[in-house]
Protein backbone atom coordinates (compact mmCIF):
# COMPACT_ATOMS: atom_id res chain seq x y z
CA UNK A 1 0.00 0.00 0.00
CA UNK A 2 1.18 3.29 -1.35
CA UNK A 3 1.30 6.11 1.25
CA UNK A 4 1.42 10.08 -0.17
CA UNK A 5 2.80 12.12 2.28
CA UNK A 6 -0.13 14.77 2.92
CA UNK A 7 0.68 18.54 3.12
CA UNK A 8 -0.96 18.67 6.48
CA UNK A 9 -0.93 15.80 8.86
CA UNK A 10 -1.57 16.43 12.58
CA UNK A 11 1.08 15.67 14.83
CA UNK A 12 0.22 14.26 18.56
CA UNK A 13 3.34 15.42 21.11
CA UNK A 14 2.79 13.23 24.49
CA UNK A 15 5.20 12.33 27.27
CA UNK A 16 5.91 8.98 27.47
CA UNK A 17 3.11 7.42 25.96
CA UNK A 18 2.95 7.71 22.30
CA UNK A 19 3.29 3.85 21.80
CA UNK A 20 0.46 3.17 24.23
CA UNK A 21 -1.98 5.88 22.31
CA UNK A 22 -0.94 4.85 18.84
CA UNK A 23 -1.25 0.97 19.46
CA UNK A 24 -4.62 1.97 21.10
CA UNK A 25 -5.80 4.42 18.39
CA UNK A 26 -4.67 1.47 15.48
CA UNK A 27 -6.22 -1.41 17.42
CA UNK A 28 -9.85 1.26 17.50
CA UNK A 29 -9.91 1.92 13.84
CA UNK A 30 -10.23 -0.51 11.12
CA UNK A 31 -8.06 -0.28 7.81
CA UNK A 32 -5.38 1.44 10.26
CA UNK A 33 -1.34 0.76 10.47
CA UNK A 34 1.93 1.89 12.30
CA UNK A 35 3.81 3.15 9.05
CA UNK A 36 7.31 4.25 11.19
CA UNK A 37 8.44 4.60 14.83
CA UNK A 38 11.75 5.53 15.56
CA UNK A 39 13.00 5.34 19.35
CA UNK A 40 15.50 6.96 21.52
CA UNK A 41 18.42 5.15 21.73
CA UNK A 42 21.34 5.51 24.26
CA UNK A 43 22.87 9.07 24.84
CA UNK A 44 20.07 10.67 22.72
CA UNK A 45 18.00 13.26 23.98
CA UNK A 46 15.16 11.32 25.02
CA UNK A 47 14.09 8.31 27.40
CA UNK A 48 15.52 5.32 25.96
CA UNK A 49 13.16 3.51 23.96
CA UNK A 50 10.75 6.38 24.01
CA UNK A 51 9.28 7.41 20.65
CA UNK A 52 11.19 10.09 18.92
CA UNK A 53 9.01 9.81 15.73
CA UNK A 54 6.22 7.73 14.74
CA UNK A 55 3.67 7.77 11.94
CA UNK A 56 0.53 6.13 11.61
CA UNK A 57 -3.07 5.86 9.55
CA UNK A 58 -6.45 5.87 10.70
CA UNK A 59 -8.50 4.65 7.65
CA UNK A 60 -5.64 6.20 5.64
CA UNK A 61 -5.11 9.71 7.42
CA UNK A 62 -1.83 10.10 7.86
CA UNK A 63 -0.67 11.28 12.27
CA UNK A 64 2.64 11.79 13.73
CA UNK A 65 3.56 11.24 17.49
CA UNK A 66 6.61 11.55 19.47
CA UNK A 67 7.32 11.64 22.85
CA UNK A 68 8.81 15.04 24.18
CA UNK A 69 12.00 15.11 25.47
CA UNK A 70 11.47 18.26 27.07
CA UNK A 71 8.76 18.66 30.39
CA UNK A 72 6.35 20.93 29.91
CA UNK A 73 3.35 22.57 31.39
CA UNK A 74 0.62 21.82 28.78
CA UNK A 75 -0.96 19.34 27.26
CA UNK A 76 -4.08 18.61 24.65
CA UNK A 77 -7.45 20.41 24.99
CA UNK A 78 -10.29 19.72 23.47
CA UNK A 79 -10.60 23.01 21.63
CA UNK A 80 -8.86 20.99 19.15
CA UNK A 81 -10.30 17.38 18.18
CA UNK A 82 -9.90 14.86 16.01
CA UNK A 83 -13.79 14.41 13.96
CA UNK A 84 -14.55 10.68 12.97
CA UNK A 85 -17.75 9.91 11.04
CA UNK A 86 -18.55 6.72 11.98
CA UNK A 87 -20.70 4.61 9.08
CA UNK A 88 -22.47 1.90 11.58
CA UNK A 89 -23.89 1.62 14.95
CA UNK A 90 -21.72 -0.54 15.90
CA UNK A 91 -18.79 1.37 14.82
CA UNK A 92 -19.40 4.12 16.94
CA UNK A 93 -20.65 2.27 20.00
CA UNK A 94 -17.24 0.16 19.98
CA UNK A 95 -15.08 3.29 19.37
CA UNK A 96 -16.79 5.18 21.82
CA UNK A 97 -16.67 2.75 24.54
CA UNK A 98 -12.34 1.82 23.85
CA UNK A 99 -12.15 5.59 23.63
CA UNK A 100 -13.72 7.22 26.58
CA UNK A 101 -12.48 4.25 29.01
CA UNK A 102 -10.44 6.21 31.40
CA UNK A 103 -10.95 9.47 29.72
CA UNK A 104 -13.85 11.33 29.79
CA UNK A 105 -17.29 12.25 28.15
CA UNK A 106 -17.56 16.29 27.29
CA UNK A 107 -21.01 15.44 25.27
CA UNK A 108 -22.92 11.58 25.97
CA UNK A 109 -23.56 8.99 23.12
CA UNK A 110 -26.85 10.16 21.89
CA UNK A 111 -29.39 12.05 19.65
CA UNK A 112 -28.81 15.89 18.84
CA UNK A 113 -30.20 18.16 16.45
CA UNK A 114 -27.10 18.21 14.02
CA UNK A 115 -26.72 13.92 14.53
CA UNK A 116 -28.89 11.13 15.40
CA UNK A 117 -26.01 9.54 17.30
CA UNK A 118 -22.54 11.47 18.45
CA UNK A 119 -20.78 11.59 21.31
CA UNK A 120 -17.80 14.12 22.15
CA UNK A 121 -14.73 12.17 24.55
CA UNK A 122 -11.64 12.61 26.06
CA UNK A 123 -9.23 9.30 25.50
CA UNK A 124 -7.19 9.02 28.68
CA UNK A 125 -4.46 10.34 27.35
CA UNK A 126 -6.20 13.60 26.77
CA UNK A 127 -7.09 13.45 23.13
CA UNK A 128 -10.57 15.35 21.84
CA UNK A 129 -12.62 13.02 19.99
CA UNK A 130 -15.94 13.89 18.13
CA UNK A 131 -17.72 10.53 17.00
CA UNK A 132 -20.69 10.98 14.78
CA UNK A 133 -22.83 8.85 12.94
CA UNK A 134 -23.16 8.91 9.56
CA UNK A 135 -26.36 10.20 7.94
CA UNK A 136 -28.17 7.60 6.52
Amino acid sequence: MSHSKPKVTPFLMFQGQAEEAINLYTSTFDQSEILSMMRYGPGQPGTEGSVMMASFSLHGQVFMANDSNIQHNFTFTPSISMYVTCDTEEEIDRVFATLSEGGGILMPLQAYPFSEKFAWISDRFGVSWQLSLAKR
